[in-house]
């Protein structure tokens, strides 16, 4: 299944888990793709505001991400590089809990489910494992994030997954464009560009 190009940029209104606006612009070279983003939100009376910086290799796996997180409570900056063998390190320390992971999934970000539905590339039927490096929006904390996709048919040339996260008791289906990148993400963002 091959995707078509993405776009030099995309947006997403974030609602029902927060209320918010993200934007991402998206930069394309020999080693693979470079997304820039920004989200403000407000979630249970909290304000916040995430900046991201993302690179991913030629395969989809992200080799590094760069976060900028800002609330009333302080400015906090975390990077997190990869090996592209599933191997991390967050801050320049070691992380073997995260020993297995190929992507970086934001809470603050509708656009990093793109990674892993790229990788995997699944025909319609097909079901993949993507745990991910999670990185919380307001106090860019790190954790493990067990994520399962599974390919639905497509809908009104949409792609359409299955995507089940156990920990935040998380089963709904995401609809993506032919590009890759989220449309709807049910409770969380629609795109509106």
């Amino acid at each position: 299944m091959t995707f078509e190009a993405l776009p030099a940029s995309a947006a997403w209104r974030h609602h029902t888990a927060r209320d918010g606006f993200e934007t991402v612009f998206v930069r394309a070279d020999w080693k693979g793709f470079h997304f820039d983003g920004h989200t403000s939100a407000v979630e249970d009376g909290v304000v916040w505001a995430v900046r991201y910086r993302i690179e991913v290799d030629e395969d989809w796996c992200t080799r590094a991400a760069y976060v900028r997180a800002r609330s009333a409570g302080g400015e906090r900056d975390l990077r997190v590089e990869s090996d592209g063998a599933g191997h991390w390190r967050v801050n320049g320390e070691f992380a073997e809990e995260l020993d297995g992971c190929f992507d970086v999934d934001l809470e603050a970000s509708a656009c990093t489910n793109t990674f892993p539905i790229h990788r995997a590339d699944l025909g319609v039927g097909d079901r993949a494992d993507a745990p991910a490096v999670y990185v919380r929006a307001v106090d860019v904390a790190v954790e493990r994030l067990e994520q399962h996709y599974a390919r639905l048919e497509d809908v009104d040339n949409r792609r359409r997954y299955d995507y089940v996260a156990s920990r935040f008791e998380y089963d709904d289906t995401l609809v993506y464009d032919q590009s890759g990148l989220a449309l709807d993400y049910p409770g969380l963002a629609s795109r509106v560009l």
